[in-house]
């Protein structure tokens, strides 16, 4: 595995117009981006301290990903993602070691990144993010 850094924690929200200014206005934090991933069925706003960023993350389809999460378990901590250095090849080795993957190739996610994530069930209950920036 070539895990580099925590890239950032994804939160899910009912509303970004809600939770933004919480974010912006109690923690003094700015919010950089907005964006909407079309084939996730999400909108994302972007935060970021230190090197890690926070995703906050609305649905836009209640039959999404989020809009599921929400309804099953409500707001809050949806994943953890970590920046990863050859993305297909460390899922290839962590297939090859049993660990379950909901995406077994790269898609593509906000900011450009291409991501992966793995099975809740082969993480101790988390689901995991792993992202490359095809960039660099």
């Amino acid at each position: 595995m070539n895990l580099t850094h925590i890239e950032h924690l994804g939160i899910a929200v009912k509303s970004l117009d809600e939770a933004i200014p919480f974010w912006e206005k109690k923690l003094g934090m700015k919010c950089y981006s907005i964006e909407e991933v079309q084939e996730q069925k999400v909108r994302t706003a972007f935060f970021k301290i230190g090197q890690t960023k926070i995703e906050l993350l609305e649905s836009t389809d209640p039959e999404g990903p989020i809009g599921k999460f929400i309804e099953k378990k409500g707001e809050g901590v949806h994943h953890v993602a970590f920046a990863a250095d050859g993305l297909q090849s460390n899922l290839d080795e962590l297939a090859a070691n049993g660990v379950q993957l909901i995406d077994k190739t790269p898609r593509k996610g906000a900011e450009g990144l291409n991501i992966a994530f793995l099975h809740p069930k082969s993480t101790a209950g988390v689901l995991m993010e792993l992202c490359e920036d095809p960039a660099k």
